[in-house]
């Protein structure tokens, strides 16, 4: 539990950043976001968790 939580405290931390650091940047880009097609936004959320199930494998068999 103790990883869990540690992990959900450093993954709100790095989503936070943007929106404290660059509010307009975050603004334009939700708007651009919005205009694409929702099969990219798919296949852009499912090689995000690909990409971090690797990294997870990754990170616990090496």
């Amino acid at each position: 539990m103790k990883y869990f939580l540690t992990a959900l405290g450093l993954a709100l931390i790095l989503e936070g950043m943007p929106y404290f650091l660059a509010p307009g940047a975050i603004k334009k880009t939700l708007e651009m976001i919005k205009e694409q097609p929702e099969k990219y936004l798919r296949l852009f959320g499912l090689t995000a968790m690909l990409s971090g199930v690797v990294l997870l494998y990754m990170v616990n068999v090496f």
